[in-house]
């Protein structure tokens, strides 16, 4: 007879579900052993949970379809709770299956005994459910697969009880239809197109799918008819990005300078993003960044058709027919001389291939790559969406599985690096097609940024050390190297470039550790926080050019 964890399988690729990134333990063992079963199942080994659930994210954010993690009991969720959460906040889909102690065990409160559904409510408050017996527990499987591909997207959270894996009689689900969106109603179009044909200094700001290349070209559309300023959310879940797109400017990270973008726009309409407020309470500062004199439309929500609802629009207005302003074709040039962090992006731009995926997790070392790479080849650009750090390599490992032709090059700051450095491993076993460039300059950079910007005065040694990474400075070549990674540690420009050559050259991955010194650090962050301050006093053309010139 089929057991529980069978039918499961059967049921998941069914269900389109093919990849199970997983960090099993005892609970889970029908589970792996029914993987032999299944020869469209792929299973895809991680050293610690972070890294299974971040593959999780990274291949539903390029293969627009789950995959399966598969983790043990409740502290395993727990490791895994930082990147799911990031999953949750850019609308992921993901079927997050979690082992537990079989149903009649759960009263002796054995040592790894938790209340899993209280943490998972957590990064899956809309589908958290524990399988209560193998005859139902596909029904359940296809309720969760459906939950987390229904629109925006969601993490879906399967409790996967022992003996109802090992238990006889189970029978396999047949997928079920998540509903499909509608678009916008004909009255919130009119209304919007009305507030456009106003003639006020009007700004689209796009988020989740509304960054594909079918919703940015009608967006584009409208705003070559009507003049309408295009901005996307300041960590997009993927952003199509290139030459022969529209460039659409991202909302800074900096409160300060989202404000400078946002200060004279009076009618912001989203699409598909939220109000952009603040990541962070500063003292005497507001947390919610639109101007109080900007009227806020909505012309789509998450869960509905993003690119209907644009296309009623432009009809409303009659930007059909509009011809959209696209990025040239435009490399930055080759970067010589000392190593920095402009010029590790700079060497990106030049030099990434055709139809990149790009990770991005570089903090404050990566502020001048959008603007490097603006004219390169086509390609994606996967974000920090929940703030969660140590995303950036385990999304490299599901990009790259999701697109096996596609090569993937993720840049990574030293700090968030070491909260899933196991990644390496992965990447090795499964000679992935990914570039991990490391932007070591031995300091949590950022964090010594907002030290100053909260207001927390006179940081003392102690302090300080805190935000230090010097004692000792990391190895990465090194650790690469010893987890079966090609990796390589540069000082100059010229290096640099000749290792991104290197590893677009030759198959399997590869760490390239850029030694550099930090963005922002000795008189610019002293003088940082002053600028920032200073910004509403300035005149408007004045804050913008500096703008520019911290976060292009």
């Amino acid at each position: 007879m089929t057991n529980g964890a069978q039918a499961l399988m059967k049921t998941l690729v069914d269900a389109g579900v093919e990849v199970c990134f997983s960090n099993p333990g005892t609970s889970e063992m029908h589970f792996v052993a029914a993987l032999d079963d299944e020869p469209k199942m792929r299973a895809v080994l991680a050293l610690f949970e972070g890294v299974a659930t971040g593959a999780a994210d990274g291949y539903a954010r390029m293969a627009d379809k789950p995959a399966a993690t598969l983790l043990h009991l409740g502290c395993g969720l727990g490791n895994g709770l930082a990147n799911l959460h990031n999953a949750r906040k850019g609308k992921v889909p993901v079927l997050n299956i979690v082992g537990d102690h079989a149903t009649y065990h759960v009263k002796y409160d054995a040592q790894l005994q938790s209340d899993i559904e209280t943490v998972a409510r957590n990064v899956s408050p809309g589908f958290v459910r524990t399988a209560t017996s193998t005859e139902t527990l596909c029904q359940d499987a296809a309720e969760a697969i459906a939950a987390a591909r229904t629109a925006p997207g969601q993490v879906a959270t399967l409790i996967l009880p022992a003996d109802v894996s090992w238990g006889e009689g189970g029978v396999p689900s047949a997928p079920m239809a998540p509903p499909e969106p509608e678009p916008a109603d004909d009255a919130t179009v009119e209304a919007i197109a009305k507030a456009i044909r106003s003639g006020k200094k009007t700004a689209l700001l796009m988020g989740g799918h509304s960054l594909r290349e079918p919703s940015m070209l009608a967006a584009a559309k409208l705003a070559a008819h009507s003049g309408v300023t295009l901005l996307a959310e300041t960590f997009p879940t993927r952003m199509e990005r290139g030459a022969g797109l529209p460039y659409i400017e991202r909302i800074a990270y900096l409160a300060e300078l989202a404000t400078v973008q946002l200060t004279d726009i009076e009618q912001l309409i989203l699409v598909d993003s939220k109000a952009p407020v603040s990541f962070f309470a500063y003292p005497g500062k507001k947390s919610y960044l639109v101007p109080d004199t900007c009227q806020v439309h909505t012309l789509a929500a998450p869960d509905q058709d993003i690119l209907a609802s644009l296309n009623k629009l432009n009809d409303a207005v009659g930007a059909s027919q509009a011809q959209p302003k696209l990025q040239p074709a435009k490399r930055p040039g080759r970067p010589r001389g000392k190593l920095t962090a402009e010029k590790v992006c700079k060497a990106v731009g030049e030099l990434m291939p055709e139809n990149a995926i790009i990770v991005d997790e570089g903090i404050t070392s990566s502020l001048m790559l959008s603007v490097m790479t603006a004219g390169a080849p086509r390609h994606d650009m996967l974000t920090l969406t929940g703030g969660a750090i140590g995303q950036g390599l385990p999304n490299a490992v599901g990009a790259a599985v999701a697109c096996p032709d596609r090569p993937v090059i993720a840049l990574i700051g030293d700090g968030t690096a070491m909260y899933t450095i196991q990644a390496l491993w992965t990447m090795a076993r499964e000679q992935l097609n990914v570039t991990s460039i490391i932007f070591n300059n031995a300091s949590y950079s950022v964090l010594n940024i907002e030290l100053e910007r909260v207001g927390a005065e006179d940081a003392g040694e102690k302090a300080k050390s805190q935000l230090d990474l010097r004692g000792p400075v990391i190895n990465f070549a090194e650790m690469a190297n010893g987890m079966g990674v090609h990796g390589v540690r540069v000082h100059t420009a010229e290096e640099m470039a000749k290792a991104l050559e290197y590893a677009q050259r030759m198959p399997g991955p590869h760490l390239i550790e850029a030694v550099i010194p930090e963005s922002l650090s000795g008189v610019k962050r002293r003088i940082l926080p002053w600028m920032l301050r200073s910004l509403p006093s300035l005149p408007l053309s004045v804050s913008k050019a500096l703008k520019r010139k911290l976060a292009p």
